[in-house]
């Protein structure tokens, strides 16, 4: 009885979830479709540009440094035959990143990816560092997608199309030594949440990913100069991930309009912990965050006290 009890109560809630869950589930086309991906030039971006170029898109890069989209743009030509088109623009500078946008022509799947990152107490970093982290990470964010917008509000083809915004497992946990780069990922969600249902009438599909480490050429540079403590806690996090194996799980998240997107246990549990008003486009990955909302609460306070042990130990040292 209690078993069948469990089984009906289960059905039922699946049930539920069928019929309330919000966006709908959708499936986003890649081929001959316009991919834009600023942050493009090498790491997670470039690694994205080949995936999509791989399935068919048309795809157009934006970073700072020409040299290197020159660079992406050959390497991807000598492995695909095909030539991406290259912006060069300072995410910062709206009116460099409009004219970049007007020029690529009307986009159906925006990957806003551009990042930086610069470890540190925040008692000893700059004024200025944590304004250029702002401002690269969520402030650009805004101008590449405002920038974007109207074209694909108007675009002709009538299919879903999506925007996808690079954040971090470090946008889903604070983590010593990332106050201002938290602080960036963590807005992302907030502006990905709001900006859904701005957008959800126009058939455009909202993404927000959160890779843990990754293998890109910023990566083991950043490693170096972590905070010891960063170093410590991030160490039980397991190894890092190649740009490969994170592009091609962010463009498969992408064309199912997925609105969390994220890659290993911890970035499973962080996000059923934390799911909260976030959209949900799969009941069943709703009925996991609701099954382990409170197992995955539970994990994440081990790991807390794990972590303020670690501080603590060392501050008394």
């Amino acid at each position: 009885m209690v078993l069948f009890t469990l089984i009906l109560a289960t059905l039922l809630l699946l049930l539920l979830l069928f019929l309330i869950v919000r966006p709908k589930p959708v499936s986003i086309p890649i081929k001959n479709r316009h991919v834009f991906i600023s942050g493009g030039s090498s790491g997670i971006g470039l690694a994205l540009a080949q995936k999509a170029v791989s399935e068919g898109a048309r795809v157009s890069l934006l970073a700072r440094s020409l040299h290197k989209l020159k660079e992406a743009q050959k390497s991807i030509r000598e492995v695909y035959g095909v030539d991406v088109a290259i912006f060069s623009a300072d995410v910062r500078d709206h009116s460099a990143v409009e004219r970049a946008v007007a020029e690529s022509g009307p986009i159906d799947v925006l990957v806003v990816n551009q990042g930086i990152f610069v470890p540190g107490a925040l008692e000893n970093q700059a004024s200025e560092v944590i304004k250029s982290v702002i401002n690269v990470n969520l402030t650009g964010s805004f101008n590449v997608i405002t920038a974007a917008l109207p074209s694909m509000k108007n675009r002709k083809d009538g299919a879903p199309a999506s925007i996808a915004l690079m954040s971090s497992q470090a946008g889903q946990v604070g983590i010593y030594g990332y106050s201002a780069y938290s602080a960036t990922k963590f807005g992302l969600r907030g502006l990905a949440e709001a900006l859904q249902q701005e957008l959800i009438s126009d058939n455009i599909h909202v993404s927000v990913i959160y890779p843990p480490d990754t293998q890109t050429p910023g990566f083991e540079q950043e490693r170096k100069i972590r905070p010891e403590l960063a170093g410590i806690i991030m160490g039980s996090g397991g190894g890092a991930l190649s740009a490969e194996e994170v592009a091609k799980k962010s463009l498969d998240g992408i064309k199912s309009g997925s609105f969390s997107i994220w890659f290993n246990l911890e970035g499973y549990m962080l996000g059923f912990s934390g799911a909260g008003f976030s959209p949900q486009t799969s009941f069943p990955v709703a009925f996991l965050e609701i099954v382990f909302a409170g197992l995955s609460r539970l994990a994440a306070l081990f790991f807390l006290w794990s972590w303020y042990r670690i501080i603590q130990k060392k501050h008394a040292n």
